[in-house]
């Protein structure tokens, strides 16, 4: 995930008062949803198979936001297959 997606990715996050965490399906690599460091340090690029997990009084709404994110590909257009 490039600076502007996770940059994107927390922000949406951080709108929540749930903990929100990021799991690498292939490597199981956590991050702390909230923080750009964490994302960014998760190598996850194109492909990447991510886990978003939440835990707290608004969790299902800060999972259906996150995975709505990711799913429409952080609101950008893609160009030469990359985000």
């Amino acid at each position: 995930m490039h600076a502007r997606a996770a940059a994107r990715f927390v922000h949406r996050a951080a709108q929540f008062t749930s903990q929100v965490e990021l799991l690498r399906e292939d490597t199981l690599q956590k991050a702390d949803g909230k923080s750009i460091l964490g994302v960014l340090l998760l190598a996850a690029s194109v492909g990447t198979r991510i886990i978003i997990r939440t835990e707290g009084a608004d969790e299902e709404r800060a999972a259906d936001m996150l995975a709505e994110l990711v799913e429409h590909r952080f609101g950008e257009e893609i160009s030469d297959g990359l985000y």
